[in-house]
């Protein structure tokens, strides 16, 4: 139950606070009200104007209050399930590194409340749904130019390793969720080997790549019409792993998709562009586009299948079905893949009874 009303120092009543955020646990309510008036008066908050900004995929919930300065974000995160403080740690990093990342204001990482900048209302998603062609250009070059910065100078060194084993679990995700709970299939032990012998492919051509500092999520969702722009979000899962992982989720991304004409003059303006900042690419993708290219496609395959094994994991474990909408597009990503590199054309009969799409004629495993 909220807190009865009081009576601030003129003897008019202290606003109630608001309706309308619903809190399943009392005692999360509780801890959250009194972290809340601690940070009032020090950022000058006004609690009646506290309402939901929005959700995530994950547990995290993000509220917009008004304060001395204009809006602020708080951020909602409980543990077990959330862990505050590699976003915290990344969110300096960024800001340290000359980019536009939410402001840590004041943190109680114990308990999973963060007060934070706001960089507004407007998603780079929500604009390149509606813009026009010349404007998406322009926001795309932005967001490109902006990695670039990212990957060259947010160190590294000491994030988690985007090793084998994560990407393995990573897709593993894929077979339990989609293949076995969405659609009910259960492969025999010769479907099984060609799934394998794909991810082995997949690992390997991601191992091979060299490191930076990968947000795991750099994708119109996930950036702000803010200024200086991009405003960067959801970087709290960032590691150290291949060059081509942001590119491929920026390019092919979750919500919507290009001609790939437009994917390759994006991707080749930011090859250009890392080449000549120094983002390490190793020799062979440093001086032939094509083979950055395959890398990055292979890395996007990796991506799209753990992504179709996360939302059906919404789905069916969290109770978010709206994500589901959004399989086929990745069937699509994975079957034009897939159908291009003869490594990777075992998976092609594993998607077809999903996707609707036509395998190659006379394919077999």
């Amino acid at each position: 139950m909220p807190p009865a009303a009081s009576s601030d120092t003129a003897g008019n009543p202290a606003p109630r606070p608001s309706t309308a955020i619903a809190w399943a646990d009392p005692a999360r309510e509780a801890a959250f009200e009194a972290w809340f008036a601690s940070v009032t008066d020090a950022h000058g908050l006004r609690r009646e104007s506290l309402v939901p900004a929005s959700a995530d995929a994950s547990f995290r919930r993000y509220f917009r209050v008004q304060a001395q300065v204009g809006s602020l974000i708080v951020m909602d995160a409980p543990p077990p399930q959330e862990d505050v403080r590699p976003f915290v740690r990344m969110a300096r990093r960024i800001a340290a590194a000359g980019l536009n990342a939410p402001a840590v204001l004041a943190a109680d990482e114990t308990q999973g409340f963060l007060l934070l900048g706001d960089l507004g209302h407007e998603l780079y998603l929500h604009r390149l749904q509606q813009c026009d062609a010349p404007e998406a250009d322009h926001l795309m070059r932005q967001a490109l130019q902006a990695l670039v910065h990212f990957q060259q100078q947010v160190p590294a060194d000491d994030l988690p390793p985007y090793d084998e084993a994560l990407l393995a679990r990573e897709l593993a995700l894929f077979p339990e969720w989609c293949v076995q709970r969405e659609f009910g299939i259960t492969w025999n032990d010769k479907e099984r080997a060609a799934w394998d012998r794909v991810c082995r492919s997949l690992i390997d051509s991601a191992l091979a790549q060299p490191q930076v500092a990968v947000h795991r999520d750099w994708m119109p969702r996930n950036l702000m019409l803010a200024d200086p722009i991009p405003g960067i979000l959801d970087f709290q899962d960032a590691v150290r792993g291949p060059v081509t992982y942001d590119v491929a989720s920026m390019l092919r991304d979750a919500f919507l998709s290009w001609e790939e004409e437009r994917e390759i003059d994006w991707a080749v303006r930011w090859w250009e562009q890392a080449r000549r900042a120094g983002v390490p690419l190793g020799e062979a993708m440093a001086h032939d586009f094509g083979e950055f290219w395959r890398a990055l496609e292979w890395m996007g395959l990796q991506r799209h299948l753990k992504v179709l094994g996360i939302f059906c994991r919404l789905k069916h474990r969290d109770g978010k079905p709206a994500y589901a909408a959004d399989l086929p597009r990745f069937f699509a990503y994975a079957t034009k893949v897939a159908n291009r590199y003869a490594p990777l054309r075992p998976l092609l009969p594993l998607l077809a009874p999903m996707s609707g799409q036509r395998v190659g004629e006379g394919f077999t495993f």
